[in-house]
C-alpha cells in the first residue's frame, strides 16, 4: 500500500487505516465479536492499513486492550494511535486535561495496549477548565520520556455562519446544507496556542463526501504547516457505503438511532449522493464507499482515512481503496452531486 507521512516527525503510515471504535463502542452491541475484529485487524494490517486508531474511553478502555491482543505478535505492522482526554460517567462524558492525569491515562494506555510507546498519542477533547497549553505541555513530556512519538489534536468547533469558497474539488464545503462552514475556528486557535508550545504532527476531523467541511479552513491549515489530517468518518458512518437502507432502524445503543441524518427521512433524501459514488465506481469495478474513500485520498497527501469497521470483509475491502485513483472528471462529478441535506 501507498505510505503517507505524518506530521514533521515524518512518520510514515499506510494510506488508509483502520478506525477500531466500532469494535467496542458507539454501533450495534449485539453485533460485536472479539475473535472478529481480531480478524479485521490482522487483515487490515496484512493489506497494509499500519495506522490503528482507538482511544482510551473505546469501551471505555477495553478497545485498547482488543488492539494490544492483536499487537502481540504485530507491534512492528502497526502504527498505533490513541487519545486521552475523556472520562466515561455513568450520565455524562466529560473532558480531563489535567497534567497528572493525562500522564497516568498515557501509562494506562500502554499496559492496556501491551507496548512501550504509543506512535501517536492524540488530545481527544480539550478540557475548558484547563489552559490547553498545560494538557499539551504535560503531553509533551511524555515525548521526551520516549513514551510517546508524536502528538495530535482531534478537532471539535463551534459553528458560525460565514460566506464560503470553493473547496479544490469545486465543491462548497458549507453551501447548500444547512451546516454552517466555519466549523473549526476553535479548534484553529487552539492550534495555534499548542503549537507554540510543541510540534503538532496530526489532527483528526470529519472528513467525507457528506461532511466536507474541514476543506474549508482546517485541512489548509495543516497542508501549509505540514501537519498529518486523519480523516475521521470518512465512510459518514456507513451511509456512504450504499449498503444501509432508508427506514431500516437502528438499535438503541446504535450512535446512529440519534443521528439527525440517518433519520428515514433524511437516508432517502441523500440516495442520490450513493447513487453517484455508485455510478463512479462502476467504471472502475468499485464499490461507493471504496469512491468515497478515494475522494479522501484526493484531498491531499497528507490526508489518510480512517474508516472504522469491526468486520475483515469491509477492512479488506477499505484497504483496497488505496489502489483507486480517481480523474479530475470523477472528482468534478462527486463536487456536482446534489447537496447533502439534513435535519438541523
Amino acid at each position: 500500500m501507498e505510505r503517507r507521512t505524518i506530521g514533521a516527525a515524518a512518520l510514515e503510515v499506510g494510506a488508509v487505516g483502520l478506525g477500531c471504535m466500532p469494535m467496542s463502542w458507539g454501533y450495534t452491541e449485539s453485533q460485536r465479536s472479539g475473535e472478529g475484529s481480531l480478524r479485521a485487524l490482522h487483515t487490515a494490517l496484512d493489506r497494509g492499513c499500519s495506522l490503528l486508531d482507538t482511544a482510551d474511553m473505546y469501551g471505555p478502555f477495553t478497545n485498547e486492550l482488543l488492539v494490544g491482543r492483536a499487537l502481540r505478535e504485530r507491534r512492528q505492522d502497526a502504527f498505533v494511535s490513541t487519545k486521552c482526554g475523556l472520562l466515561v460517567g455513568e450520565q455524562h462524558i466529560v473532558a480531563n486535561g489535567r497534567p497528572g492525569y493525562v500522564k497516568r491515562a498515557c501509562d494506562a494506555s500502554l499496559r492496556r495496549l501491551g507496548t512501550d510507546r504509543i506512535d501517536l498519542y492524540q488530545l481527544h477533547r480539550a478540557d475548558p477548565e484547563v489552559p490547553i497549553e498545560e494538557t499539551w505541555g504535560a503531553m509533551a513530556e511524555l515525548v521526551a520520556a520516549g513514551k510517546v512519538r508524536s502528538l495530535g489534536l482531534c478537532a471539535v468547533g463551534a459553528r458560525a455562519v460565514r460566506p464560503t469558497r470553493a473547496s479544490r474539488t469545486g465543491r462548497r464545503p458549507g453551501a447548500g446544507r444547512g451546516v454552517p462552514s466555519r466549523m473549526h475556528d476553535g479548534t484553529l486557535r487552539q492550534l495555534e496556542r499548542i503549537q507554540q508550545v510543541f510540534p503538532v504532527s496530526s489532527v483528526q476531523a470529519e472528513l467525507s463526501v457528506w461532511s466536507p467541511e474541514a476543506l474549508e479552513e482546517l485541512l489548509p491549515w495543516c497542508e501549509s504547516r505540514g501537519v498529518g489530517f486523519l480523516a475521521a468518518m470518512p465512510l459518514g458512518n456507513g451511509y456512504l457505503t450504499g449498503t444501509l437502507t432508508p427506514g431500516q432502524g437502528f438499535e438503541p445503543e446504535d450512535i446512529r438511532a440519534r443521528h439527525p441524518r440517518f433519520t428515514a427521512e433524511m437516508m432517502a433524501a441523500n440516495q442520490p449522493v450513493v447513487a453517484g459514488l455508485r455510478r463512479i465506481g462502476a467504471r472502475y469495478g468499485a464499490t461507493p464507499g471504496q469512491v468515497a474513500l478515494a475522494w479522501v485520498l484526493a484531498q491531499g497527501r497528507h490526508v489518510v482515512p480512517v474508516p472504522g469497521t469491526k468486520k475483515e470483509q469491509w477492512a479488506a475491502q477499505n484497504a483496497k481503496a488505496a489502489d483507486l485513483v480517481l480523474s479530475k472528471e470523477d472528482l468534478a462529478e462527486i463536487a456536482g452531486l446534489p447537496p447533502v441535506r439534513q435535519s438541523w
